[in-house]
């Protein structure tokens, strides 16, 4: 027995795809990221927090940033 009214249930919904696509959006941007700072030689993953390293923090970050609002323009659009 379902106590959600029809209107709830399809917000309920549409609020779970909108999160998968910002969470889908948010990998794949944060992925290019990555790429893309190995690409330009930053390394993530060094030792201590030098230069290189948080370049390729940034990158990640701004990558994933764009990755989602890219994912919520396609969201809309799709609605």
């Amino acid at each position: 027995m379902c106590f959600l009214g029809k209107e709830q249930v399809l917000k309920s919904r549409k609020l779970l795809y909108e999160g998968l696509a910002d969470a889908g959006g948010f990998l794949c941007g944060a992925l290019v990221g990555y790429g893309l700072a190995r690409v330009f030689g930053f390394d993530l993953f060094a030792s201590g927090y030098g230069a290189s390293s948080m370049v390729g923090i940034v990158m990640v970050g701004i990558g994933g940033g764009l990755g989602v609002q890219l994912a919520r323009h396609w969201f809309v659009r799709k609605r």
